[in-house]
């Protein structure tokens, strides 16, 4: 197993859920429940985010194939859209989901789209796209359920965080990930950007030669 694949994932996936920044979010959306309910909506949500990234993880290779989409194309997008969020996140510009307690909340938005958006999905497929590897899958998916892991504590400890950091902790810690999301977008979309750069290099040079 790569552990600095693992590693890296799990700071991406982490970073993307935004569990603290999330806090007040997840609050508003269980308000009125009885503790017991609020848990279950905690563990349901969990399972179901862990579950859908996981999934992306093995179909992620599949997909690009089918569409004859190449890895380095992927990173670029998908550099862009982290990129995009994490200027969301700086700004404090994301938008808050709507509050309807007439559908499972746990499903929708907290699991999808708030703990495992687009561009989590995206992230998982491209951290596999490069070597598609037994190693690599193990790594992607242990940073997976890692921060998966981390995420359901704190959001099983809300309430109290909400107490302990108030709003403006939570700005600022969502702030502080977005900025950590930033350099690892830039990262992702370089080294993608790099490699298109590479291979239109080469081929216009056997096109010279031929």
């Amino acid at each position: 197993m790569d552990i600095s694949l693992a590693v890296r994932t799990f700071i991406a996936v982490f970073v993307l859920a935004d569990a603290l920044g999330n806090v007040p979010i997840f609050l508003a959306l269980t308000k009125g429940m009885e503790p017991s309910e609020r848990s279950g909506v905690i563990n349901r949500a969990a399972l179901v985010a862990t579950a859908v990234l996981v999934g992306f993880t093995f179909l992620g290779q599949p997909i690009l194939t089918y569409l004859h989409i190449s890895t380095a194309s992927l990173e670029v997008a998908g550099g862009l859209l982290l990129l995009l969020i994490a200027l969301d996140m700086l700004r404090g510009e994301l938008d808050e989901p709507e509050v309807n307690q007439e559908r499972d909340v746990a499903i929708t938005p907290l699991a999808l789209p708030l703990l495992a958006g687009p561009g989590t999905l995206t992230t998982v497929m491209l951290l596999v796209s490069d070597q598609p590897t037994l190693g690599t899958y193990a790594s992607v998916v242990v940073g997976i359920v890692t921060a998966m892991l981390i995420t359901w504590f704190i959001m099983g400890q809300s309430a109290r965080i909400d107490q302990l950091i108030g709003h403006e902790g939570g700005v600022i810690a969502t702030k502080l990930l977005g900025f950590l999301l930033a350099a690892l977008a830039i990262e992702i979309g370089a080294g993608g950007l790099k490699e298109l750069l590479s291979s239109t290099a080469v081929a216009g040079w056997g096109a010279g030669l031929s």
